[in-house]
């Protein structure tokens, strides 16, 4: 393999690694912003007990979130210094507004949070959670733009002099059409996992309460379900919504990623383009034996333009369009193709849609067991609250898998209608100055590394789940304990 190879599969593996991560702690952190809100307002400790267990359990994800997520960054500084010397000017702003605008204010407060239960003011100390997952979403906004840029670049000029990138106006870049799809897609994402997460850890418990005859603590636990499940059928209409609208922006700006994503090789000029479910065969990238099994009729024109009969263009088609507008060969005389990798982005594609649907399954089936006021009690619910947690986990990976690779040969995807001058291969971007032996070095020592990270991660958050709420708690904060004697001195002493 060479280096170009070893490097896609290092960034890949540890931004799938990373990015289980990251939507939990953007929903979690609302979430438990949520339960804190009601023990303040309603002063019932059932709520502070939910605020304690899941806050640990947030504390768990966003620690080793943080560990993995550092080693982003050094990738485009190594592994792909030739990118980062073409994007440079552009790409580095939004991440450095990233750590100084979010992601700083985002531990400062966590921080405050942790030790500041009884220092601080009761709403004070409210406010801080309140920031944490404000700054947590912002930071994902951020990440976001830096992203989209890639996909759709605004707000640059290439310079022919130095061969780079060079922004001319960050609002554009804050404001691209592409960041404004992603973002809420990204965040509803993030909200149906961490409310699959609540919904899940609470079913079990739940059932287990309840074959335990604590009717108060089975309770409790329902409540925390409630939450979780509400937080789902919001999330899972936003998902629905803002899914539709950034699909339609894809067709117009990649175009080739989406008809990739239907296996679809040969141009529909009269419309009707059916949408397939599963199909079998050999993805190579003629398509000649991919067979749609199970089709929905005129479904993906209507994902491309809103009309069920309208024309859209294949694979072979765009191919020739690209490489009258990009160029057929690239500058070691090797012809382009400018499709994707069909298999993964086809299936990445349905697998995306597939596993969101085993949150609607609990969501579906805690409807309908805990209405009116009841509280469940099957064993079979308990294990379907343990099952389908990770489902919006790999929902969420093979979203982003289908987005990056979809996007190949491309690092940076031209903007057919603004700058077609600020485009680089992905091959383009490679570093130089590293072998292959040494990519490869720092691929195996990463991939053991995160190996262990999460199984730390599983392991933590299974102890701590299998432990459930606290039995007792008290109000720590400043005005419940008006005559408490302070020691100035005494160092802060962790909640959890």
């Amino acid at each position: 393999m060479e280096a170009l190879d070893i490097a896609r599969w290092q960034f890949a593996i540890t931004t799938v690694y990373h990015f289980f991560y990251v939507p939990l702690t953007i929903g979690l952190s609302a979430l438990v912003a949520i339960m804190q809100t009601m023990w303040v307002t309603k002063k019932d400790e059932r709520w502070l007990k939910l605020t304690k267990f899941f806050g640990k359990l947030l504390l768990i994800n966003f620690a080793i979130g943080v560990a993995t997520g550092i080693v982003q960054e050094f990738q485009f500084g190594m592994n792909w210094s030739e990118y980062s010397r073409f994007v440079g000017d552009v790409f580095g702003a939004p991440l450095a507004m990233e750590a100084l605008a979010a992601f700083f204010v985002e531990s400062t407060f966590l921080g405050l949070w942790i030790f500041g239960w009884d220092r601080l003011n009761k709403k004070v100390h409210l406010a801080c959670i309140w920031l944490v997952a404000i700054s947590t979403t912002l930071s994902a906004y951020f990440i976001l733009a830096a992203n989209s840029w890639m996909q759709h670049p605004v707000g640059a000029i290439y310079n022919p002099e130095t061969g780079r990138a060079e922004m001319t106006d960050i609002v554009a870049v804050l404001t691209n059409s592409t960041v404004l799809a992603a973002f809420p897609h990204t965040i509803t994402a993030a909200w149906l996992t961490a409310g699959t997460f609540v919904a899940g850890i609470a079913a079990w418990w739940m059932v287990r309460e309840n074959k335990r005859g604590r009717k108060e603590h089975a309770d409790m636990y329902r409540s925390a379900f409630r939450l979780g499940l509400i937080t789902m059928i919001i999330a899972g209409i936003g998902l629905a919504v803002s899914g539709d609208f950034q699909a339609k922006l894809m067709f117009q700006q990649q175009p080739m990623k989406m008809a990739a994503a239907e296996a679809m090789c040969e141009s529909h000029p009269e419309g009707g383009t059916p949408f397939s479910i599963f199909s079998v065969g050999d993805f190579t990238n003629d398509c000649e034996n991919v067979k749609h099994l199970i089709e929905i009729p005129g479904l993906t024109s209507y994902l491309a333009k809103g009309d069920f009969n309208a024309p859209l263009k294949g694979i072979n088609e765009l191919q020739e369009e690209y490489a009258a507008k990009y160029g057929e060969f690239d500058a070691n005389g090797n012809k382009i193709d400018y499709s994707p990798n069909l298999t993964v982005t086809y299936w990445s594609f349905r697998l995306m849609i597939g596993w969101a649907a085993g949150s609607a399954a609990l969501a579906l089936a805690g409807l309908w067991l805990t209405r009116k006021k009841q509280s469940a009690s099957a064993k079979w619910f308990a294990t379907l609250g343990l099952v389908a947690i990770p489902m919006p986990f790999l929902a969420s990976a093979f979203g982003w898998i289908f987005t990056e690779m979809g996007r190949q040969p491309w690092i940076v995807a031209p903007n057919p209608n603004g700058l077609p001058d600020i485009r680089m291969l992905t091959a383009d971007g490679v570093t130089t100055a590293q072998g292959a032996g040494v990519v490869a070095g720092s691929l195996i020592i990463f991939t053991i590394i995160y190996t262990v990270l999460t199984t730390v991660w599983v392991r933590l958050i299974w102890r701590y789940m299998a432990h459930g709420a606290p039995e007792t708690v008290t109000d720590e904060s400043p005005e419940a304990n008006p005559d408490r004697e302070k020691d100035a001195d005494a160092p802060l002493s962790f909640a959890y």
